[in-house]
């Protein structure tokens, strides 16, 4: 049986032209990211939907537990960053808005008091990951491209990044932020960025079982025991676990300049074609976004939730004014000459005190 939550309340919620789309079945709230086109990149619309949707499951005792997904090839694959560029540059605030609302979500799904579960199918970036990261279960299949990819158009991994990046074991956190490498499912579990691996070709039978559990007072054992019958919670030949012991030196040094100038020195025969490849990478990316990602996440090791995304909010609050996001959005989505004039070019013209001032009054 399928059933909006708001029942003729607000029959037009839900429905198949809708950004997010709602249904309940078997006590579960079904949730679906709707813009395939855009890999369901969010908009203040969509988290707005998606808010209103969960505080209304959040109060109904006929709900047990609530699944978010997405339409097309990925969950999420972020902000819709274009969409914030356009209003910005049109002189409205509605960045300062999205990102308070969209932080309000992605804390709102870290403390909800029902267990979550978050089908991260193809890509889940960015704004995916903030949502994914809140979840009690997270899945991921072999189609599935996970990552927190800013630095690439200039900005930092906020959306709880500055939380669950750093806590990931080792360095790995810190390479994933700072570098923005995208990894598969073996390394998302590996990571602790997903706790259960299902094969693409069995999510049909997945929700075919969904939709006949038998509820018990603990829908969370409920949910583990349906997924322990299709996945898995490893997978063999991590590509990171290879290459822990190299990340964990590397991204431990003090700064961006000295992991670029050690990568690059790096003749060791299985370590020399990464190393060379990830300072290469390092090179394109904006030295400040750099830069101030890996202060972020090492302040953020030490924080609480709240004040990880307290800090995120600070940041956010300066980024558009002082730091390389419009101009990297222009590099790759606008102009697209992929030619990013970042501010400063280079690591070596980045001065201590440019970042540091980004901190100043957290």
């Amino acid at each position: 049986m399928t059933a909006s939550v708001f029942g003729t309340r607000n029959p037009t919620f839900g429905t198949l032209d809708e950004q997010v789309i709602g249904e309940v079945r078997n006590h579960i709230g079904h949730l679906t990211l709707n813009r395939p086109n855009d890999l369901n990149a969010l908009n203040l619309d969509m988290v707005r939907t998606l808010r209103a949707y969960l505080d209304a499951y959040a109060s109904d005792p006929h709900i047990h537990a609530v699944m978010l997904r997405g339409s097309g090839r990925g969950f999420c694959a972020g902000g819709d960053i274009r969409w914030l560029y356009d209003t910005y540059i049109d002189g409205s605030q509605c960045h300062e808005t999205f990102f308070t609302e969209e932080y309000a979500l992605d804390l709102c799904l870290h403390h909800y008091r029902k267990p979550v579960v978050v089908l991260m199918d193809g890509y889940t970036l960015g704004g995916g990951m903030g949502l994914a990261q809140g979840a009690d279960l997270r899945i991921v299949t072999e189609r599935s491209r996970i990552g927190m990819p800013e630095v690439a158009i200039g900005y930092f991994p906020d959306v709880g990044g500055s939380y669950f990046l750093p806590r990931i074991p080792g360095e790995l956190g810190i390479y994933l932020g700072v570098t923005g490498s995208q990894i598969q499912a073996a390394d998302a579990l590996y990571c602790g960025l997903a706790d259960w691996y299902v094969d693409s070709g069995k999510l049909a039978t997945l929700d075919e079982r969904l939709d006949k559990i038998s509820w018990s007072d603990n829908p969370l054992k409920d949910l583990q025991g349906t997924f322990a019958k299709l996945g898995v919670q490893t997978l063999p030949d991590a590509p990171l676990d290879r290459l822990r012991p190299a990340i964990d030196h590397f991204f431990a040094l003090p700064d961006i300049a000295s992991m670029v100038e050690q990568l690059h020195q790096v003749t060791v025969a299985d370590s020399h074609q990464w190393a060379d490849a990830t300072a290469q990478l390092m090179k394109q990316r904006s030295p400040l976004a750099m830069s101030v990602t890996l202060e972020m996440l090492r302040r953020g090791r030490h924080m609480s939730l709240e004040d990880c995304f307290a800090m995120e909010m600070h940041l956010d609050r300066q980024w558009f004014a002082h730091g390389d996001l419009l101009e990297g959005v222009r590099a790759l989505l606008i102009d697209k000459d992929k030619q990013p004039r970042w501010r400063p070019a280079h690591l070596a013209l980045l001065e201590r005190k440019q970042v540091e001032q980004f901190f100043e009054g957290i």
